[in-house]
């Protein structure tokens, strides 16, 4: 069990902090959650309320606790929440993988805290849970967030046509994928 006994571990950076998420984060999240520039590429519905992400938050502990999802929140330098990261699902016997997730506030974009975050998680997955495969999926129009998986050494494998459903209807998106010993 990687969140043994429903507890996340920290991971501690040199410019951020990944700490486990809780309902005293919810305000924060629900800013980044809900920030036009952040939530255009979430395959999620549009939160209306703090109350809102403080459910989010506990449908993903709880998530945490059955072993379907990890998430952390990202403590920036000031000890401010200003993101989230973590694994959305993965799968050890048969495939070893996982795939994951993350945003973080427009204000913080470009000074490498969601780099250092990703690398955190990263090495938590391959390490720790034993993955062989992690997989990225980015909405193809977000360069950004494709620049960042590639320079985290992720492969891209593919557009998948109408992958996913979302308020908008059927929506592409791009395969990146990173191996633990790149081939």
């Amino acid at each position: 069990m990687y969140v043994s006994g429903g507890v996340i571990p920290d991971l501690p950076g040199k410019k951020v902090q990944l700490r486990p998420l809780e309902a005293g984060h919810a305000a924060a999240l629900y800013s980044v959650w809900s920030h036009p520039q952040v939530n255009r590429w979430l395959a999620a519905p549009l939160l209306s309320s703090p109350q809102e992400a403080e459910q989010l938050i506990a449908l993903l502990l709880q998530m945490s606790c059955e072993e379907e999802s990890l998430r952390w929140s990202i403590i920036g330098p000031e000890g401010s929440v200003i993101g989230s990261c973590g694994y959305n699902s993965w799968q050890l016997q048969g495939a070893y993988r996982g795939e994951i997730g993350c945003e973080l506030l427009p204000g913080y974009w470009g000074l490498g805290y969601m780099r250092e975050a990703l690398e955190l998680m990263l090495d938590y997955g391959f390490a720790v849970m034993g993955l062989n495969r992690i997989e990225a999926f980015c909405h193809p129009d977000n360069i950004r967030a494709q620049r960042l998986f590639q320079s985290l050494g992720f492969q891209r494998e593919g557009l998948l046509r109408e992958y996913r459903h979302t308020e908008a209807g059927f929506q592409d998106v791009v395969l990146y994928a990173l191996l633990r010993a790149p081939r």
